[in-house]
């Protein structure tokens, strides 16, 4: 049976369980709106305890929370202008990322958006990362503010349905009291204590990998394509490839497959060229997954996969075993030609190699290469763990960065307002430089919503 099952019954389980906590609770929420605040005095002596027990340390550690504040900020500013022009300049990029630019990380997304490179999303892994998430942020907010003589009036968590959020309350008047460095490092303590999660999970996630998986086949990301000049195409036929949409092409006496939207793009954007599949065995036989061995060798790694086709002759016919979520397919397949060599019509996508995403990315592919498929020694539990421990990592940077954005509703927000008020010496010019901020990624956001919205209608 599915986890998924199991998942949607847990999920049905704790939303009950959640209404009658909040039913029998109910003299202590507060309302606001859609969401309820139910406050407690939990954690408020660990938070003195341990501002206290480590003041030595966290005084001199201010400095570099703040920096890490504006690092995040300044790499999420950076990061908006640039995928932002991109988004809003690109004909194909709303459609190819599927998902809107402002949605919230909720359990199933990447299976609602047909999100083919994310793992699955689900429930049980929702509620255990915002808990784990949550609390360090929060309580980083609170040991900072009694680092700093602000008192704790309460902690507690938030309802929205099933799905939780958790909160320090400081005492804002005092807070307005201290010096701008200690507001400072309150406000950016919770993504610094993000920052700390991701790497301690990231470190996690590379010893389970190491330990528990072996390499099982290659990927091959994508089927040979070529560019199409639009001017040279003589024809163009009706759908040719069962239950995928494909196109079939002739230019220059060759064939080719493409998709009816990016014939429209090519043409609504009067675009030059359009990128499209090659007439190649692989695309013909509609190979999918992960190549585990051909005629019986075991495929490895990208070299055994190019010795292997280089050691046939066109026109020789191969059985090719792939893998798809542990279940094998075989596939018999006859070599085509090309450049006199035995060719297949398999490629595989570039990793972005330049920026900081470059060098992110090519870090995590000397740890775990991703046109190698991996097999678990533990079978399934082994991917539903180190899926887990990847979505951790992914959101603890996400929820980090995201905070740091100088918009009102973040902590961002007023770390922005008390950046430009200390330059200044004017708090008028930080609300205004705070208000007009927030206005313009307002703006933006929309703009990108929109772009989004018009590229399904």
């Amino acid at each position: 049976m599915s986890f998924l099952i199991f998942d949607l019954a847990f999920l049905v389980l704790f939303t009950l369980l959640v209404v009658l906590f909040l039913y029998s609770r109910r003299k202590n929420l507060q309302r606001q709106g859609l969401l309820y605040l139910y406050r407690t005095k939990v954690g408020i002596k660990l938070i003195n305890w341990f501002s206290k027990a480590f003041s030595p340390i966290l005084k001199p550690l201010q400095y570099i929370v703040v920096a890490s504040g504006y690092t995040l900020m300044g790499f999420m500013i950076w990061f908006l202008v640039k995928f932002s022009y991109f988004y809003l300049s690109s004909p194909i990029a709303a459609r190819a990322l599927k998902v809107p630019v402002l949605v919230p990380l909720i359990p199933y997304l990447p299976t609602l958006f047909k999100i083919d490179f994310l793992p699955p999303f689900y429930f049980t892994y929702w509620i255990i990362i915002i808990a784990i998430i949550a609390i360090p942020h929060e309580f980083a907010h609170g040991i900072f503010a009694r680092l700093s003589k602000v008192k704790i009036h309460a902690t507690g968590f938030g309802f929205l349905g099933p799905f939780l959020a958790a909160f320090v309350e400081p005492d804002e008047k005092e807070m307005e009291k201290k010096s701008k460095l200690s507001q400072l490092s309150v406000l950016a303590a919770g993504t610094f204590a993000n920052i700390l999660v991701a790497i301690f999970f990231a470190l996690i996630l590379w010893l389970f990998f190491i330990s528990s998986f072996t390499a099982a086949g290659v990927n091959f990301s994508t089927y040979s394509t070529s560019v199409v000049n639009v001017s040279e195409i003589s024809q163009i036929s009706n759908i040719t490839v069962e239950d995928s949409g494909f196109l079939e092409l002739e230019a220059n006496n060759k064939n080719y497959f493409t998709t009816p939207l990016a014939i429209q793009q090519a043409l609504d954007n009067k675009l030059e060229y359009v990128m499209a599949y090659d007439d190649s065995p692989a695309f013909n036989a509609k190979l999918e997954g992960a190549i585990s061995e051909i005629d019986s060798v075991k495929i490895i790694s990208m070299d055994d996969l190019t010795s292997s086709l280089q050691s046939h002759q066109p026109g020789d016919t191969v059985n090719i075993k792939t893998i798809i979520d542990g279940e094998t397919t075989d596939y018999t397949i006859t070599l085509a030609e090309r450049e006199d060599k035995a060719f297949l019509g398999i490629g595989v996508a570039p990793v972005q190699s330049t920026g900081i995403m470059g060098s992110i990315l090519n870090f995590v592919s000397t740890i775990k290469d991703p046109t190698i498929y991996y097999e678990s020694s533990i079978g399934k539990w082994g991917t539903f763990i180190y899926d887990l421990l990847w979505w951790m990592v992914l959101i603890s940077l996400s929820v980090a960065l995201v905070n740091m954005i100088p918009v009102g509703i973040f902590d961002g927000g007023r770390f922005f307002l008390l950046t430009i008020w200390g330059i200044t010496g004017n708090r008028k010019i930080g609300e205004q430089a705070f208000k007009i901020s927030t206005w313009i990624i307002l703006i933006l956001v929309a703009l990108l919503m929109f772009k989004w919205l018009f590229a399904f209608i």
